[in-house]
């Protein structure tokens, strides 16, 4: 794989490639031509892509010949229109891959008419991917000289990995939870209920993995806690931590920590306690900020270099005896309100994998089934079709 992000990569980048003699290896592959629409070349594809999502990822790369494994020529291919062309293999990839692979691409204009498309396929963490194209069954990983089926051992060691990465997530996020339950936090906090978003990269437990902290040290401000807007900003054993209160001598009243392997943890308290209505969920405030901050740590997440798939947990900690407010000035409850029967209400996870997914689809679910635990169908603040209508 190249060393670069892939919005980053100019000719210049390709043209070392050839310069440096850099060789076909796990990680990287070199193709003359894009693949036909036959069968056979549409096999070939999605086994070179799942290849790589089942080992370590990589860069396929389309236009660049080569000879014994080294690049000779950046030729580029003949693409009329790069968007359709690139819409057309992405497609080819979701249908033709189980469960799907995460990709992006890059397209480097040669000539007027030539470019270098290059794949980049993320390592698969809820593998193994197999190819499921026209009745074609198999999976494929990588070594040093190239793909190859996996044989019947690897394949028991693939999935018992993913279901090893499972229960990790899963522990983590339980005994994070617990403690912070118990008053266990990074900082001296607020009492009372508790919002708790977590981010959870499934590459964060590759041991050997771990992101470079420097940009958010130097500007702090990337890092900002739920609902709020002036923030402070220290490193800590786990990474760093960016928190907020309402006076300096004061407990923090909301937190961001971020994990040097790439996990959030989101904890937010004043919008819950803030108010002086009693128990009650102030719908349309707690949604619109878990949107903006999502979005916010997603971006984050990109920048910093966190590859897809991600977990997003939501969870409710102090909530028992709590009920929902429909609008976010009048807090009015149902005639016969609905009371949360929990005094931790966990949601169900969703797995995000890509970052051109909208919060709003990734935390619509999951605030849904926060109203069906107050007696409610669905979010009040979400039209039929999905789309935010509170602003």
């Amino acid at each position: 794989m190249m060393n670069k992000p892939l919005d980053k990569i100019s000719l210049d980048d390709l043209s070392q490639l050839k310069v440096n003699a850099v060789t076909e290896s796990k990680t990287i592959e070199y193709k003359k031509k894009l693949p036909t629409n036959s069968d056979g070349d549409r096999k070939e594809f999605l086994a070179d892509i799942s290849s790589f999502a089942n080992a370590s990822g990589g860069d396929l790369i389309f236009g660049i010949t080569e000879n014994g494994g080294v690049p000779q020529d950046i030729e580029g291919v003949d693409i009329e229109n790069v968007d359709e062309e690139v819409g057309k293999y992405e497609n080819l990839i979701r249908n033709g891959i189980e469960p799907r692979v995460t990709i992006s691409t890059q397209s480097i204009k040669i000539s007027e008419k030539k470019h270098v498309l290059i794949f980049r396929i993320g390592k698969s963490w809820n593998g193994p991917n197999r190819v499921v194209y026209k009745g074609h069954d198999k999976f494929y990983s990588r070594h040093s000289t190239g793909k190859y089926s996996l044989d019947t051992a690897e394949l028991r060691i693939a999935f018992t990995f993913s279901q090893t990465l499972t229960e990790k997530i899963t522990k983590f996020k339980t005994e994070r939870i617990a403690r912070l339950y118990e008053g266990e936090m990074p900082i001296q906090f607020c009492k009372g209920a508790k919002i708790v978003l977590h981010l959870i990269p499934l590459e964060s437990f590759n041991p050997n993995y771990y992101i470079d902290l420097k940009s958010i040290i130097e500007s702090p401000r990337k890092l900002k806690p739920i609902y709020s807007s002036i923030c402070d900003l220290r490193i800590n054993l786990e990474g760093v931590l960016s928190y907020s209160r309402v006076q300096p001598d004061m407990a923090a009243d909301s937190y961001v920590q971020l994990y040097r392997n790439g996990i959030f943890e989101s904890v937010e308290s004043s919008i819950l306690n803030a108010y002086g209505h009693g128990k009650v969920i102030p719908s349309s405030t707690y949604e619109k900020e878990l949107l903006a901050s999502l979005r916010e740590y997603l971006t984050l997440s990109k920048e910093l270099g966190v590859n897809m798939p991600i977990v997003i947990f939501l969870t409710l900690i102090g909530i028992k005896g709590w009920q929902m407010s429909r609008d976010r000035n009048v807090f009015h409850a149902p005639r016969q309100p609905i009371l949360i029967d929990r005094e931790i209400l966990q949601l169900p996870e969703t797995l995000v994998e890509s970052y051109d997914t909208e919060p709003e689809d990734i935390l619509r679910p999951i605030f849904d089934r926060v109203w069906n635990a107050c007696g409610y169908e669905r979010s009040d603040n979400f039209d039929e079709d999905g789309h935010w209508t509170k602003q």
